[in-house]
């Protein structure tokens, strides 16, 4: 059994995102891990990590997403386990998840210390499975060759075989190569690949916000797979925001409240992506009935306007379970950009 532990230096650098990818392109039968979940997901009276169900989904895995973590927060694993109970447990999952698997690959939190005084950091879990490290880089050009040094300059790294470095989301992949690229050299970091940003990878569906939101869907279930692109806050007049041009594309999302019929019928004539309703105020039935039948889906969210618009502008867009495009887009990066036959997977 070969365990890859994927970490990175920054959060948010796409570790799951390369999870997906290298998951798609492989013939081997994968598993997944995620010891130290940190973001949460509830439904059906279950708790999971919101990457565990994407990443089961990709491989197709029977393992419940609920049965690979085993803990979200640091004061409750402080109190559940120590240094030895927190060992042998990750052993145990890891051995429960890895059944007919011939690869496991084990998702690091947020970054590579994350979990640390609760003995779930991502060098504990080398450590632990015995397993290979793989670290994800994000960031600036100079942000990631900062962080090329301080993983090998100022991280102790004694008894961890490295896996290699995945740069992510670069955006001139041709440049970082030509002036980055002796950098790793000269540290011996073994660069397995640049990834190219994709900027339709950071775009959230309906279906992810209303997640987000624990969103109550209204109408419009067919349609939260639409991926918004652009996002308006109902403050103004519908007449004002209708002479806008950017308000008549159609990949937008429209937050305002459950009472402004005028708004929410503005976003439908110019069929919004989605619609968050706010406060939670339901519009007339013959809005739902109209957003029903033009498949656009309305939400239904507790917070007011301010703090819905306040959450959606600092959202990360994660890699949802039913996002089966992004999932081809990101096998299709993996392929292009990444030597896989060098991580024997």
């Amino acid at each position: 059994m070969k365990n890859i532990i994927v970490t990175s230096l920054r959060k948010d650098a796409g570790k799951t995102s390369v999870i997906v990818g290298l998951a798609k392109n492989s013939t081997a039968k994968m598993g997944y891990l995620k010891p130290f979940g940190d973001r949460l997901l509830y439904r059906k009276k279950r708790l999971w990590d919101f990457d565990a169900a994407a990443c089961t989904t990709a491989m197709k895995a029977e393992e419940s997403p609920e049965a690979m973590s085993i803990g979200f927060d640091h004061s409750k694993l402080r109190f559940m386990y120590n240094a030895k109970t927190t060992r042998e447990k990750v052993r145990e999952i890891a051995e429960l998840n890895s059944k007919g698997k011939d690869i496991m690959l084990v998702e690091s939190g947020m970054e590579i210390s994350h979990g640390l005084s609760v003995h779930l950091d991502a060098l504990s879990l080398c450590k632990y499975l015995d397993g290979e490290l793989l670290v994800i880089l994000s960031g600036s050009n100079d942000q990631i060759c900062d962080d090329a040094y301080s993983l090998k300059k100022t991280m102790d790294l004694s008894g961890i075989k490295l896996a290699g470095v995945i740069v992510n989301k670069v955006h001139d992949v041709e440049d970082f190569e030509t002036v980055y690229k002796e950098h790793f050299d000269a540290l011996q970091l073994p660069l397995l690949g640049v990834i190219p940003y994709a900027e339709v990878l950071t775009q959230p569906s309906m279906r992810f916000l209303a997640d987000l939101f624990f969103a109550k869907v209204l109408a419009g279930e067919k349609g939260l797979d639409n991926t918004v692109k652009d996002v308006f806050v109902g403050a103004m007049s519908a007449d004002a925001v209708l002479r806008m041009q950017r308000f008549n594309k159609t990949s937008k999302l429209v937050i305002t409240s459950g009472d402004r019929s005028d708004m929410i019928l503005a976003a439908l004539d110019t069929q919004a992506a989605g619609i968050i309703l706010t406060n939670n105020i339901l519009p007339p039935s013959n809005i739902i009935a109209r957003a029903s039948a033009a498949h656009i889906p309305l939400l239904l969210v507790a917070q007011d306007t301010f703090q819905a618009a306040k959450k959606v502008d600092n959202l990360v867009s994660l890699l949802s379970k039913d996002d089966d495009q992004k999932m081809a887009l990101l096998a299709e990066l993996i392929k292009q950009h990444i030597s896989i036959s060098n991580l024997a997977i």
